[in-house]
This record gives C-alpha cells, structure tokens and sequence, in this order.
C-alpha cells in the first residue's frame, strides 16, 4: 500500500474540494496515514480522520442548509456570525469523539491570541478543535478555554505542511492549498457583495449599517494576507506534492454546490498523480539506500 501525509489548506466555503482530493487519491491506491488541516481544512481532516470516507462528508455537507448554519451573532462575544448552529451540528455528527480515537493520527491549526503564538490541537475532542481552527476572526467568536483564545489556523498557517510532516516523518507530503498567489487579477478585486450564505433576514438588518460592505471588505483583506502567507510558508516548507484547485472567485462564506467543488478537487488531485507517482519512486529508493535494501 502506498501511504501518504497531507495537509489541508484553508478556504472557507472552497473547502469543499478537498472531499474530491481525498476520493481521487484514494481510488489511486494511495493510503492516507495521517492528515492535518487548517480551518476548513481542519473540519475536513477531523471528519475524515473520525472514520468518514469521502463519499459520507460529502453527503454530509449536502445535507446541510447552508443559510441556516450561521446566525446573527446577538452575543457579548466580538464577532458578526455566531457558532451555537455550526456546534449542535458538529455535536450531533462527532459527539465527544476525540483525537485519541481517530483511525489516522490527525492535527488542526489554530491561532492563540494571548500569544500572538499558532497552536496545534491533538488531543481532546474534535469538535472543539474544529471550533477554533475555524473561527475566522471578527467574523465568528474566538474559542475559549482556560489556557487559551483561539482563532482560525490559517492566520498564521494557512496550510500546515509542517505539521503532516510531523505526524508522519517518514511520508511525502501531499498539500492542498485554496488560494492562488497575489496577483493583478486575483479575486480580492471582485465586486464587492454580500456572502451568499448569509441569511436575507440577517442582510436587510445589516444592509442598512453599510455592515454588508465592510464586512466584505474585511474578507477580502483577510483573503489577500492569507495569500502572502500561504506563499511565504510554503516557500519555508514546501510539500513534496502541492494541489491547487482552481476556486478562485468563491468567497470565504458563500454558498457552494458541495459535488461539484468536489469535482473540482478531483480533477486537480488527478493531474498530479503522475509527480506522486515519481515522488513515491524517490521516495522508495532513498529508504532502500539508507536501509540497504534492494
């Protein structure tokens, strides 16, 4: 069996495609031996890590109603959307089942602010992890514990090749990033609008605010750092495979057809597995010239 790390990159709503990286990289007889992830990315890996194959995430994420996931944040909390929803949800499909569970070693990213310091979550239960590592800041509320005010992984690790490294030193690591670097005609220079996702309820109150456009604003802001860095870390620690799906153009928080992103993340799996395949034959060979086999 030909084993592999990979790290899953965050995105938001472009998420969706690394259910079609993980269906296309299975069913070319690749075994996932541990995985890590990045906001999106985190909810993903913990999935799939809990025992999901990627057929029942995806028909998972189809089943929810995506305009009733998020909800006004009427809270004391700093954020805009609230995560009680994305919780009972989570509670219901996860329950308490922790990382010391799971069938593959499995990490997500998340930032602590009282640090200005990233933090890798292995321990303990999923849901909690994935409550952090996917609270993009100012949008959804910190997680908080006693030691720690925890925010979306990808601000400071967008996506953590280092840490599927860590959980399997011995493995290529393949990488999922969801951006494309900066350029001229990169999407933060759409429109700006609404995200899709966001309840019409919730619009008209905000609307009037001029909230909408700032918030918006703010994404993309977060979208074009969240480039910067992807660049700079994977630059610092490349991956030995790196997949880009092209999903420029979805938002952070718009509302997504879940199959065909999925699709998407496919195709692009599959357009690498010739470089897998000579990056396993590499990999072979330096382990059977260190521990002289032949």
């Amino acid at each position: 069996m030909k084993e592999i790390a990979v790290a899953l990159g965050g995105g938001g709503a472009r998420g969706n495609v690394h259910i079609g990286v993980l269906r296309a990289l299975e069913e070319a007889g690749y075994r996932i031996a541990a995985i890590a992830g990045t906001s999106f990315g985190g909810l993903v890996a913990a999935f799939y890590a809990a025992g999901y194959s990627p057929d029942e995430i995806e028909n998972i994420f189809v089943a929810v109603d995506q305009n009733k996931l998020y909800q006004l944040g009427i809270h004391n909390k700093p954020a805009v959307l609230g995560l009680s929803k994305i919780e009972q949800w989570l509670n219901e499909i996860l329950g308490e089942k922790s990382f010391e569970e799971t069938r593959i070693p499995c990490a997500v990213t998340a930032a602590n602010l009282l640090c200005n310091c990233e933090v890798t979550l292995k321990t303990g239960a999923l849901k909690k992890a994935i409550l952090a590592t996917i609270a993009v800041p100012g949008i959804f509320p910190p997680y908080q514990t006693d030691e720690h005010y925890l925010i979306d992984g990808g601000v400071l690790n967008p996506v953590p090749v280092s840490l599927a490294r860590e959980l399997a030193p011995k493995l290529p690591v393949v990488a999922v990033a969801l951006t494309a670097p900066l350029s001229p005609t990169s999407s933060y220079h759409l429109p700006v609008s609404v995200p899709s996702v966001i309840p019409e309820s919730i619009i008209k109150r905000i609307t009037r605010l001029n909230v909408a456009q700032a918030m918006n604003v703010f994404l993309q802001s977060v979208d074009m750092s969240n480039r910067a860095i992807t660049e700079l870390r994977l630059k610092n620690e490349p991956p030995d495979i790196l997949i880009r799906p092209d999903v420029e153009g979805i938002g952070l928080l718009d509302q997504v057809d879940v199959p065909t992103l999925a699709r998407l993340g496919e195709e692009a799996a599959k357009a690498i597995l010739p470089d897998l395949t000579r990056v396993m034959r590499r990999s072979r060979g330096l382990f059977n010239i260190l521990f002289g086999r032949k």
